[in-house]
């Protein structure tokens, strides 16, 4: 792609993202009890969050696909990968058992993985060219999923002997094909036993559960969550992030994911624009992409937000 085709995917992809931009917190939401900004030492932007070891976790910098890696409990943050220039980081996720972290590419269309033990490239992937936007991963223990806003479909990179090898792409259907939002798949969680995703659809205001061998999709009953972004799912409690919104939810799913409740919304002070989140240490992490502040984000700092679960 030539420069001016970049720089042309990259204004598309932050005009859609301003349609996502922060409103407000409404009216009635619970606050948030001690809450802590972790700070990304000179990074240019932040939109992924994930968990690594113990109290570890990684955030990335949006514009440069820098990685960092922190410490919930001691609340601190230091410059772990230095991607590649040309890169950007959404969301994240950490393969433990192989050492290994996926990263998101947005509007490059990319994916990227990266030694948790080095911070060293592993491999990447070009899984679409404009339009489109990477922009979360899910892991099961046969790979990683990776969704794109742009496109009805998802991506799987399979790892066999600690190594990613090369992807393969799964048509959905149903509700979570759906391409009418200005952006429309976003966050992704896998089932324990891998044979179930969880789909958040920005556009509906909504989450499918998308069968990982078909692609075909169904809708949570009950489950509204207008503006969701990041999801996390711990057993059958789901974590939903709404960005503009300025707020994070936390639902109970039933048994076979037919249907889910709301139990309990988080806000906070120190949130701005939040789109991520990961569960460290007995806290709720939270990406804070400061979005309200312009497309690219123009804020001084970037931050973790960390909340007592």
């Amino acid at each position: 792609m030539t420069a001016l085709r970049k720089a042309s995917a990259l204004a598309a992809a932050l005009a859609a993202m301003a349609a996502l931009a922060f409103t407000g917190p409404p009216a009635g939401a619970a606050s948030a009890r001690a809450d802590v900004a972790i700070t990304l030492p000179g990074a240019t932007g932040t939109e992924g969050v994930a968990k690594g070891a113990g109290s570890t976790f990684y955030a990335g910098d949006l514009l440069t696909g820098d990685v960092y890696r922190g410490d919930a409990r001691h609340g601190t943050a230091t410059k772990f990968v230095h991607a590649p220039a040309g890169r950007f980081a959404t969301g994240m996720k950490a393969d433990l058992r192989h050492h290994l972290l996926f990263v998101a590419g947005g509007p490059t269309g990319q994916g990227y993985v990266y030694s948790t033990l080095t911070g060293a490239p592993v491999a990447s992937y070009t899984f679409a060219v404009a339009p489109t936007f990477i922009n979360d991963v899910a892991l099961t223990d046969a790979g990683a999923w990776f969704t794109d806003s742009s496109r009805a479909v998802l991506y799987f990179v399979p790892v066999r002997g600690g190594s990613p090898r090369a992807f393969s792409t799964l048509h959905l259907s149903g509700p979570a094909a759906d391409l009418s939002g200005a952006f429309n798949s976003n966050g992704i969680q896998a089932t324990a036993d891998g044979s179930r995703l969880l789909v958040a659809h920005s556009g509906q205001g909504a989450v499918n559960v998308v069968n990982p061998r078909t692609g075909a999709s169904r809708a949570i009953a009950g489950l509204s969550v207008p503006n969701v972004d990041g999801i996390l799912l711990d057993g059958r409690t789901l974590w939903v992030v709404r960005n503009n919104d300025n707020l994070v939810v936390k639902a109970q799913l039933s048994d076979g994911l037919r249907s889910g409740t709301v139990l309990r919304t988080i806000t906070s002070s120190l949130f701005e624009t939040p789109t991520t989140v990961a569960l460290v240490a007995g806290k709720v992490l939270v990406a804070n992409a400061k979005f309200d502040t312009g497309f690219p984000p123009t804020a001084t700092s970037y931050e973790v937000v960390a909340i007592d679960r």
